[in-house]
């Protein structure tokens, strides 16, 4: 079955990222984490207590469960959103996929391996605005050779039902040759 680990944004909790993807996955896996701090630590600084938090968690998931290897998304909001692309970026030899429901940046430690990535951004987001984030971010991964599907959507710093949708359905395209 298809992993998705959901990253919620700077000051949320993992259960309030459950509505924006539950109803989006049926038949998937889901695992929300939450940061050890008031966001993730990337974000703070480095990276550190929140990469070895999710590796525990990613470790007892496939202990547990039969993963589909070829579909194991990281995926995020606002803050997750931008930990997510830069640690999917960083082990796409464990993640095909980035969910990045608007990013503000990507710093991926050392890129490994091609995820497909999915970025979304509301063009009047006042927290995370589009010209200084996403607009500047999709070009940048698609010269890097990545695979980016990016929609941008009228309305804020939110994710549109049928935005989140179309993320999750990447899930079930076959990679192209």
């Amino acid at each position: 079955m298809p992993l998705i680990v959901m990253l919620h944004g700077a000051g949320g909790h993992a259960a309030g990222t459950l509505g924006l993807i539950e109803a989006t996955a049926p038949g998937a896996l889901l695992l929300l984490p939450e940061s050890r701090g008031p966001t993730w630590d990337v974000i703070m600084g480095g990276y550190g207590v929140d990469v070895a938090f999710l590796d525990a968690a990613l470790e007892g998931v496939f202990r547990h469960h039969r993963v589909d290897p070829r579909r194991i998304a990281l995926a995020g909001f606002s803050d997750g959103a931008s930990y997510a692309l830069s640690l999917a970026l960083g082990n796409g030899d464990l993640f095909t996929h980035a969910l990045a429901f608007s990013p503000g940046f990507a710093a991926p430690p050392d890129p490994v391996g091609r995820p497909r990535i999915f970025i979304s951004h509301g063009e009047a987001d006042d927290v995370l605005p589009i010209d200084r984030c996403s607009r500047r971010l999709v070009p940048v991964l698609q010269r890097g050779g990545y695979d980016v599907r990016y929609r941008e959507f009228p309305g804020g710093h939110y994710v549109p039902a049928g935005i989140a949708e179309e993320a999750v359905a990447m899930l079930a395209e076959p990679r192209a040759a």
